[in-house]
């Protein structure tokens, strides 16, 4: 089945057919997670979730990268935003995650100079048009995103701009991935794999995932036709007994990923362990600035130690990152946490899946 515009990957005639084929083929309970927060967002906007047999139970992964930066590094960009002479630079999405005594948005109504950008090369940009500060960009995200502070990065080197560092907080997928399938309270007989990760990272990451723990894993597309057959492809495989790596975003997704891509993390970046909201400290799953460009490393040129705090009472978060617990199990969904007033950030990022049940999920007889 081959699509190329946007058109054909909604055809109401074509998601019928695999609808049907999911339920023809679907005899056993199944619990599938879907990696990436993005998928979480397109599965409910398109209404995929009604329209599945019951069988298939879908919950809901690590795959928002706000949502898993731990509660210490939102501290930490806090007390970087409250430091003299300095821009903080970020996306949206983290401004209103709460800190444990302030988010980067309260501390930019207290009179810190906190911006939003759209891309790390308009923090760049920033920082020429500011020389006598120093701009700093919250480099939050996973594969998708790190290259691109890559290249923020070795495009500052190469213009001799001095005054733009980045915190780097990066995740990457494939251990986090590994953590869960090695997790024994961890109950998941599929895994729908984030598209745009292996769109970097290629499929050649997870491969060894799949060959060590015998987990189906399938590769997908984020509208509603390549979410279907990503999803009739995992429940093909759990009904016949298998446990491959496939891969449902052909047109985009290669086993190799984006060399380019590599390159520029390999050459910036270097592999730490790094902490996870929900998922505790990950071996060899964050990225931070190597060695060689130390002097952009906003780690490195600030004190930024902050305490270790307890997340937010009663926030089911963590729980909701693991696929332990859906929002609707939380004693704070709904009531103390909402969109307006979050308490956790899977209700504040726009691909939170706490934020997708408030926005699209409406309780029996509601």
């Amino acid at each position: 089945m081959a699509v190329k515009h946007v058109e054909e990957y909604r055809d109401r005639d074509i998601a019928r057919r695999l609808i049907a084929q999911i339920h023809a083929a679907s005899r056993q309970p199944v619990r599938l997670m879907e990696v990436c927060g993005t998928h979480t967002m397109s599965i409910f906007r398109s209404g995929l979730r009604a329209l599945l047999p019951e069988t298939i139970t879908l919950v809901s992964g690590p795959g928002c990268p706000v949502c898993v930066t731990a509660q210490r590094e939102i501290d930490q960009f806090v007390a970087l935003a409250r430091c003299e002479d300095v821009i903080l630079a970020t996306f949206g999405d983290l401004l209103r995650v709460p800190g444990s005594g302030s988010s980067l948005q309260q501390a930019r109504a207290a009179g810190c100079d906190v911006r939003v950008v759209y891309s790390p090369l308009d923090a760049l940009d920033l920082a020429v048009r500011n020389p006598a500060k120093k701009v700093v960009f919250l480099g939050v995200g996973f594969e998708t995103t790190a290259p691109t502070v890559a290249a923020a990065l070795l495009s500052a080197r190469a213009r001799g701009v001095s005054n733009f560092l980045v915190f780097a907080a990066h995740k990457r997928t494939p251990p986090a991935v590994a953590a869960l399938m090695a997790a024994p309270d961890l109950r998941v007989d599929g895994f729908l794999l984030p598209g745009h990760v292996c769109l970097v990272a290629g499929t050649q990451a997870f491969q060894p995932l799949v060959d060590r723990h015998r987990i189906p894993c399938v590769v997908g597309g984020f509208e509603p036709l390549d979410l279907l057959r990503a999803l009739a492809r995992l429940v093909a495989q759990i009904e016949a007994g298998e446990a491959l790596l496939e891969n449902a975003y052909e047109r985009a997704v290669t086993a190799a990923g984006n060399p380019k891509a590599q390159a520029a993390m390999a050459e910036v970046f270097t592999d730490v362990d790094a902490e996870w909201r929900g998922l505790g400290v990950i071996p060899e799953s964050g990225l931070k600035i190597a060695a060689a460009h130390r002097g952009l490393d906003a780690e490195a040129c600030f004190d930024l130690a902050v305490p270790d705090v307890p997340e937010p009472h009663g926030c089911a978060c963590g729980q909701v990152l693991k696929g332990l617990k859906l929002p609707t199990d939380c004693a704070l969904y709904r009531k103390a946490c909402t969109p307006l007033h979050p308490v956790g950030p899977c209700m504040v990022s726009s691909e939170g899946t706490c934020a997708a049940y408030y926005r699209y999920h409406r309780p029996e007889g509601a």
